[in-house]
């Protein structure tokens, strides 16, 4: 088994964490055990990050005792390795609209204790302004104006120099225009306020999405 990241290990293609709650799974994922220690598969079509990381990502700011804010956590997929990854030193402020989705992140939560569900609209920062100062921030949330939604918390809540990460979904911007026009437009509007370190095409595992990597520029 292969390190690959800070907290991540490689094995037969595979990307895992080692599980912070053995004995569960959180989506159906596989376990793998060795060495006396559980380990969680991470799947790539399931998780953008996961699938960046099949690509070739190469920035990775997370690591044990990191603070991140993650925008847009649904159930908690992409949450759970990443706390699996921060330890009971770190923690992620997971911000979701949807109540259904709420209801399964705070199950997690309960169960994890460095993940904080937050119940709110990350168009709407202030409605969680107690989060403070964050490392990084992760963003996948599938609106059109998320570049918007990115520079807004990026301002309240990113150290500067601090790493951003966000999932841009073409199809949620503009549906009538080439994925690489809506990109570019989304690029272009990002990158005065932070500077571009790295761009995934996701497929195969998503379609029509761009990872891209940010560093803030701070203002």
């Amino acid at each position: 088994m292969e390190n690959v990241y800070p907290g991540v290990f490689r094995k037969d293609g595979a990307y895992l964490t080692e599980n912070a709650d053995p004995g569960h799974k959180v989506y159906g994922e596989r376990i793998i055990r060795e060495g006396g220690k559980e380990y969680r598969v991470w799947d790539s079509y399931r998780s953008k990050l996961s699938g960046a990381m099949k690509k070739g990502l190469k920035a990775f700011p997370f690591a044990p005792g990191s603070k991140i804010l993650y925008l847009g956590a649904s159930t908690g997929t992409t949450v759970s390795h990443l706390s699996d990854i921060l330890g009971p030193d770190g923690e992620i402020y997971s911000v979701e609209i949807a109540p259904q989705c709420m209801k399964t992140l705070i199950a997690l939560s309960e169960r994890r204790q460095n993940i904080i569900p937050i119940h709110g609209d990350a168009r709407q920062p202030q409605e969680y302004e107690e989060v403070g100062a964050a490392d990084s921030i992760y963003m996948d949330v599938a609106q059109p104006d998320q570049d918007d939604i990115l520079i807004k918390n990026a301002r309240m809540f990113l150290k500067k120099g601090g790493i951003a990460m966000i999932a841009i979904k073409s199809q949620s911007i503009d549906v009538t225009k080439d994925p690489k026009v809506v990109f570019e437009a989304v690029l272009k509007k990002l990158e005065p306020v932070f500077e571009i370190m790295e761009k995934i095409r996701l497929e195969p595992f998503d379609k029509d999405h761009l990872f891209v990597v940010l560093t803030y520029r701070g203002d």
